[in-house]
């Protein structure tokens, strides 16, 4: 009788949100496959403070696995809810803008009816962690190179820097903007590292409290959006509505720096709102540590895969994105969506080489589309969007529609047409 073939073995880089998410759905769809998600740091950690979802991707949370989406809900209930829901109440913040009254709401993009809103990620990542059973996870595993198993296996290697390896059947790549994995499939090629976006953000949490305090009740605990020449500034509740977060944008050309993340003088922080109203200001003033984040995104990669390697990209890996539609871990649920239903059909190697190609086939045009229209929107907020500058009513008119395409989608389409893609290889039109 013949022996049993060894199960298939996949390895997941990278334990942010989307690496946990993969992880945990690949163990619920696909107890075929042996999973091991390797992290570099020394336990689960998110960098930055909120991180916003809408109902689309909350509904995907649930499609991967409903304790995903109530890990979601529980830690963004609290947040004050509006009705009809609301994503951000659009105001000028900067008082250069003379034929509007700096303040006053201009506009309301309304939202989706459904679970929605921030989360503090550090808060949304340990309620994950307690969904990854013990033993799946290895610390401390930065990867430094993958190459192929010898002996004709068909396997490769994961090379470590602390000196180990991994042999498994296939790499996932989840391992952020600054992914080495992104480095190791595209090589030479100018998408393999992340760009200076020409926006940079300081970020702060104020506690509610002090935030009703110093601005008045109602205004801190809704989603709002204050527009300016070359910057802009959200605020919305996060942490059961306990803490107001701030993301305060502004741009410069160039980043020359090699850290993405550095310190800069309270008096420099404050000189980029210096002609923004009283109420910005107070923010900005009460803000405690005034470190600026360059925004990076990634130039459109050709694939987001390599049969050779068995390796394939996942979330900001494979798309970073700026954050000024909010919806770029959203992407990332959608890619662990999609990628996990496929390999939950895949019982040999060559599956899972058709697996990546009809993952690839779908996600792609989609994921790198929100890095395109990121970047638009990030000038729309900073009145020097294209054709429409700082014409509110044409800026108005843009924004109402622009997030349509994000929030109206429905991605059991997606892969229905990725399940197509994978059992016969017809081709499919994608959007």
């Amino acid at each position: 009788m013949a022996a049993a073939a060894d199960p298939l073995s996949i390895a997941v880089v990278g334990g942010g949100i989307a690496g946990l998410t993969l992880a945990i759905a690949m163990l619920k769809n696909c107890p075929h496959i042996l999973v091991t998600l390797y992290e570099s740091a020394n336990e689960f950690g998110e960098i930055g403070a909120g991180v916003g979802f809408e109902p689309v991707m909350v509904r995907t949370m649930g499609l991967i696995d409903p304790r995903i989406a109530a890990a979601f809900e529980k830690c963004s209930k609290g947040n004050t809810a509006t009705e009809p829901p609301r994503w951000f109440t659009v105001r000028v913040g900067d008082e250069r803008k003379k034929d509007v009254t700096s303040g006053e709401e201009v506009f309301v993009m309304p939202a989706r009816t459904g679970p929605r809103g921030g989360v503090h990620r550090a808060h949304f990542l340990n309620e994950l962690v307690k969904l990854l059973p013990e033993g799946i996870a290895q610390f401390r595993k930065r990867l430094q190179n993958i190459t192929e198993a010898e002996y004709g296996s068909g396997k490769v290697i994961l090379h470590f820097t602390d000196g180990s390896t991994a042999l498994h059947d296939a790499v996932l790549g989840c391992d952020g903007i600054k992914s080495r994995t992104r480095s190791i499939l595209l090589g030479d090629s100018m998408a393999s590292k992340a760009v200076f976006s020409g926006k940079y953000a300081y970020r702060g949490l104020i506690p509610m409290a002090k935030a009703i305090d110093i601005m008045g009740k109602g205004t801190p605990e809704t989603p709002q959006l204050y527009m300016g020449y070359r910057g802009h500034v959200l605020t919305f509740p996060i942490a059961n509505g306990t803490l107001f977060n701030v993301v305060a944008f502004s741009s410069r050309p160039t980043w020359d720096q090699p850290e993405w993340v550095v310190q800069t003088t309270r008096e420099d922080m404050l000189n980029d709102y210096e002609h923004w109203n009283p109420a910005v200001r107070t923010i900005m003033e009460n803000l405690q540590k005034p470190d600026i984040w360059a925004l990076f995104d990634h130039p459109p990669a050709p694939t987001y895969y390599s049969t050779k390697l068995l390796l394939c990209l996942v979330g900001d890996a494979a798309h970073a994105s700026t954050p000024h539609q909010g919806a770029g871990a959203g992407m990332g649920i959608e890619d662990v969506y999609i990628l996990s239903e496929l390999l939950s059909q895949c019982t040999s190697k060559s599956d899972i080489a058709k697996a990546f190609h009809a993952y690839d086939a779908v996600r792609r045009p989609r994921s790198q589309k929100l890095v395109k229209t990121s970047r638009e929107a990030g000038m729309l907020w900073e009145l020097e969007g294209e054709g429409v500058g700082d014409d509110l009513e044409a800026l108005k008119q843009n924004a109402l529609t622009r997030m349509n395409w994000v929030w109206d989608h429905d991605i059991t389409e997606d892969l229905t047409r990725a399940i197509g893609l994978m059992r016969d290889g017809t081709s499919a039109a994608v959007q």
